[in-house]
């Protein structure tokens, strides 16, 4: 059984675009990371503050909102690491 080299060359040709796409989106997700990260801290504040005035009573969209961030940031950081190959939204649904 011969073997196709002209096959072996465009799946070596298309893993090495592949992983220059994955740097990419490994960029954009660092940047989107970043200001998940910013934002989280906003939150944490105004959250504190709300529970300050309200007798240590969270805001549950505020407490939904970490949460769903946190979902994000761990799923990017398994694209970042390559644990996953599932990329975080917005290439997917955001759950």
């Amino acid at each position: 059984m011969a073997l196709d080299h002209h096959t072996d060359d465009s799946d070596a040709e298309a893993d090495f675009e592949n992983i220059w796409l994955r740097l990419l989106h490994m960029v954009i997700i660092a940047v989107l990371m970043s200001m998940a990260s910013t934002i989280l801290g906003f939150l944490t504040v105004a959250q504190f503050l709300i529970m300050l005035f309200s007798k240590r009573t969270p805001n549950e969209p505020l407490a939904e909102l970490g949460t769903t961030m946190g979902v994000w940031m761990a799923k990017a950081a398994r694209y970042q690491t390559a644990a996953s190959e599932v990329k975080p939204w917005p290439w997917t649904e955001l759950d």
